[in-house]
């Protein structure tokens, strides 16, 4: 039986890794966080005070960047978890400024590779199926307004008991979409062959239920 690889790409806050993670549960696959991964790199910086465009000196640390996943989706940036870090508005765009950098890009992209040539995976990112895995079994390119994006990025930080503003986060959520979408290296785009699905009026049951429905005529090819 083939191994299946699934890439969901899309502008950020679309919802991507919410889906990705509840479709893999589902279906049994190995979901890979690639997002966490650029950030972890973006935390590791930020930690040691490294310049984000300077991509000299970046480049020197990357070897003492490890990064590991464990099953319960748990990101481990040298031993330590940094699950909840990672997602702090701050890193985001840091996350961001760093993924332009070839040799990031380069470093991780060989690790998502590597984890995505044995089993069947899910992966999320924004350039999963342009970039990291252009045979991949079925690509997704998942959207939404950024009004919506903005809603349920306030959402989860208040959750996370963060102080934040619904304002200061729509316009941080544009920062990022142009940033991803002009960067010379890898930008956020549709891949050709990918199913566009916009989440903006879905629940994420709907969303889920359109991923397995694609995923299940895969799997039946």
């Amino acid at each position: 039986m083939k191994n299946i690889s699934i890439a969901i790409d899309g502008p950020s806050a679309a919802g991507k890794s919410t889906i990705a993670k509840m479709v893999a549960k589902k279906k049994n696959y190995i979901y890979i966080d690639t997002g966490a991964m650029y950030r972890s790199v973006a935390l590791y910086c930020l930690n040691h005070h490294i310049d984000l465009n300077d991509e000299g000196e970046i480049k020197k640390h990357l070897e003492n960047i490890h990064i590991k996943m464990d099953q319960n989706n748990h990101i481990y940036l040298n031993d330590e978890d940094v699950s909840e870090t990672i997602r702090q508005d701050e890193v985001s765009l840091a996350a961001s400024k760093v993924s332009i950098h070839p040799s990031v890009r380069s470093f991780l992209v060989e690790q998502q590779r590597n984890m995505a040539a044995s089993k069947n995976v899910i992966l999320d990112g924004r350039d999963i199926g342009t970039v990291v895995l252009p045979q991949a079994s079925l690509k997704i390119y998942q959207i939404a307004s950024v009004e919506t994006r903005a809603l349920r990025r306030f959402k989860e930080n208040k959750e996370r008991g963060m102080d934040v503003d619904l304002e200061t986060i729509k316009k941080e959520i544009e920062e990022r979409d142009y940033q991803d979408m002009h960067r010379e290296v890898s930008p956020l785009k549709k891949a050709d062959d990918a199913i566009e699905i916009d989440t903006s009026d879905l629940s994420l049951d709907e969303v889920v239920e359109q991923v397995l429905k694609l995923i299940n005529k895969v799997e039946e090819e």
